[in-house]
């Protein structure tokens, strides 16, 4: 992860360039991953006329620990925030401007381009500027998809509303808040807890919704995510103000590995047994969902451990790559899509087709974030600070609050 030129940070830094190295890192992993959704045997936005069912295993080793992670980390870095805003209230208005500013602009420009494609699939007839002025702004059922939708942003509106929870939590009782949150990390950091004690509260959380809700992505809908996303987002927010918590990660990362490897060999299993849309017996869904469970998070550990010991240094490549982490995100997704709706009738070779998303996605986010940054008024819709007005100012903010985030949660009975 780090280059030759890399130099250690000092121990009086606050800033966690693990972490930062962490949020790239599986970022870089998401445009990967969302490319090979195009291929998997998996519905998606789009799909090649085959499927390769060589992508189910590591596929579905990947799924289960990939949005936990970056829950982890924007929890993580949420803290550092916090504790530089000078009081909820402050950290609330910052937190709201950096992400509802993208969420809004995201929706009104990005994502019609997506949401075109989707229509279009379905035989709508006019072009993109006939739908985006006319038909776009609509609610309700259109072609099939329902309107308005925010597509893969859908991060964006579950990590705001957990931020703004927490800000609203910690202004009316502060002090409760977060000595519980010492407290518990305290507790955590007690001999092997901090392995076992997440997954079986994780687990039955799980669990107990499993049967009783429908496993639907949506803010007011999501019970089953919402299960497990914000209790690892609050982890990530102890986690930056309880240096105990390291030591106890780094005395369990070992046995993670192992948990990991088990689960991971019983969720390829149930996939490969029950594939595509195909749905297992309820004692076997509730193993599969358990697995997935402790596999997120013993994968958390060991990242996390990962991160602290062998990526917490700096390189000359740290800042723009983090800084173009948001903007990335955002463009990724409908790339991908655009690019898929138009080279796929080609019939291209599967490896000539996969190299041309992969590619050509990364020219339009380098484009998107090129020139977005460089233009003032641009940088707050894309997810990027307001150009420093004085030398002494950073480009970026230490320790951004929002990681990169894969779109759509439907991978067979597995989550995107």
């Amino acid at each position: 992860m780090t280059a030759h030129r890399a130099t250690t940070r000092s121990p009086q830094a606050s800033r966690h360039y693990g972490m930062d190295w962490l949020r790239i890192a599986a970022f870089g992993l998401l445009i990967v991953y969302h490319v090979a959704m195009v291929f998997a045997p998996w519905a998606w936005v789009i799909h090649t006329p085959r499927a390769y069912p060589a992508l189910i295993a590591p596929m579905a080793l990947l799924t289960p620990w990939r949005l936990p992670l970056l829950f982890a980390v924007s929890g993580y870095a949420s803290r550092k925030l916090f504790d530089r805003s000078g009081g909820a209230l402050p950290f609330a208005r910052s937190r709201a401007s950096r992400l509802l500013v993208p969420l809004a602009f995201g929706m009104a420009v990005v994502v019609p381009v997506e949401m075109w494609v989707r229509v279009m699939e379905m035989g709508y007839p006019h072009a993109y500027l006939h739908f985006w002025a006319v038909d776009y702004w609509r609610a309700g059922s259109f072609y099939g998809r329902e309107f308005p939708s925010w597509e893969h942003l859908w991060f964006v509106a579950y990590l705001a509303a957990y931020t703004l929870l927490l800000a609203a939590a910690i202004a009316w009782r502060g002090s409760a808040v977060l000595g519980f949150l010492d407290r518990a990390a305290d507790w955590l950091a007690q001999g092997i807890r901090m392995l076992w004690v997440p997954v079986a509260a994780l687990a039955t959380l799980r669990l107990a919704l499993l049967f009783v809700v429908a496993e639907r992505q949506g803010l007011v809908s999501d019970w089953g995510g919402h299960s497990q996303y914000l209790p690892i987002f609050l982890f990530g927010f102890a986690l930056a103000g309880a240096p105990q918590l390291w030591p106890a990660i780094k005395r369990v990362w070992k046995p993670a590995v192992v948990l990991a490897a088990v689960a991971g060999a019983a969720i390829v299993a149930i996939e490969r047994a029950y594939p595509g849309t195909a749905v297992p017996p309820h004692a076997m869904m509730a193993l599969d969902r358990a697995a997935r469970v402790a596999m997120a998070w013993a994968m958390i550990l060991v990242l996390f451990h990962i991160a602290e010991t062998w990526w917490n240094r700096d390189h000359r490549w740290r800042k723009p790559l983090a800084e173009a982490v948001f903007p990335f995100y955002i463009v990724h997704h409908p790339a991908i899509v655009l690019i898929a709706w138009y080279s796929l009738p080609l019939g291209l070779a599967p490896l000539t087709e996969f190299m041309l998303l992969l590619s050509g996605t990364l020219a339009t986010c380098l484009a998107f974030y090129g020139l977005g940054s460089r233009i003032g008024w641009l940088r707050p819709l894309i997810g990027l600070r307001p150009r420093p007005r004085g030398p002494s100012q950073p480009l970026c903010a230490p320790d951004e609050s929002l990681a990169p985030s894969p779109s759509g949660r439907g991978l067979g009975k597995a989550e995107a």
